[in-house]
């Protein structure tokens, strides 16, 4: 999301959903059943419905009392391309601009009714395409919302329309997203280095066997050696430490 502040105004633009890419998994009702699943919006869909309806309108956390723009008085450029769904809104609401100003827009989200979809269960986890549907609104969301972080989508229900669907995504960020891989896969490392801690605490020290055959001769002096290169292993993990402090000031910054 962009966001550019202008004296009176400000004009947000950015992708709302990509185009066939699939979500990360959605809890929710799919053909009567609640489960979990994951989808993905074919190309060409976004286009054809902007094409069915002419005056999308732009609201401010799906609230349709807070209209901020639309596509039929070109206060909302909305378009479809080989990424998927672009939006370009000025919006002239005061409070909005305040908290635009305030950094206080956190993404985009929109909702729709699905007239075409394909659902596959063959495999761990349900799969979901929507192949036409018809694109009710588009809306900004603020930071009273909780919307998913880098790509997750959400589905809810509006209670005046139980059919309508609504898909949340927060803004990505490129910094932030390398930042939050690079702290799990130190998570990840951390909880291994204690598993193997403990897995060498619970197995009891064996001796070492020197066994001499006819084919192959073992010697002392090679057992040792392999011995010490093994502990050296150990101890180089052992004495492995890693600071957290860094990465815990900047997550406080990212809530």
């Amino acid at each position: 999301m962009k966001i550019e502040v202008r004296e009176d105004s400000v004009v947000v633009a950015g992708y709302v959903n990509t185009v066939e890419r699939y979500s990360k998994p959605i809890r929710a009702n799919l053909r009567g059943k609640m489960q979990k699943f994951i989808e993905k919006i074919k190309a060409g869909v976004f286009e054809t419905a902007l094409k069915r309806n002419n005056n999308v309108k732009v609201l401010l956390n799906h609230n349709y009392e807070r209209e901020l723009a639309n596509t039929q008085n070109g206060t909302a450029i909305l378009k479809e391309d080989n990424i998927g769904l672009r939006a370009e809104v000025t919006i002239t609401d005061a409070e909005v601009v305040e908290k635009a100003k305030k950094n206080k827009l956190v993404g985009w989200s929109f909702g729709f009714h699905s007239n075409s979809d394909d659902v596959s269960d063959d495999g761990a986890i349900a799969t979901r395409t929507i192949s036409d549907m018809d694109l009710l609104e588009v809306s900004i969301l603020d930071d009273t919302r909780s919307p998913a972080y880098y790509g997750t989508s959400i589905e809810t229900r509006n209670e005046g329309d139980p059919n309508m669907e609504i898909r949340e995504n927060v803004q990505e960020d490129a910094e932030n997203t390398s930042f939050v891989d690079e702290l799990a896969d130190l998570v990840v490392n951390k909880v291994l280095e204690k598993l193997k801690a403990e897995k060498r605490a619970e197995t009891p020290e064996e001796e070492t066997v020197t066994e001499v055959t006819e084919e192959t001769e073992v010697t002392e002096e090679t057992t040792v050696t392999e011995t010490t290169e093994e502990n050296s292993v150990v101890e180089e993990t052992e004495e492995r430490s890693i600071d957290y402090s860094s990465f815990e000031e900047r997550l406080a910054k990212l809530n």
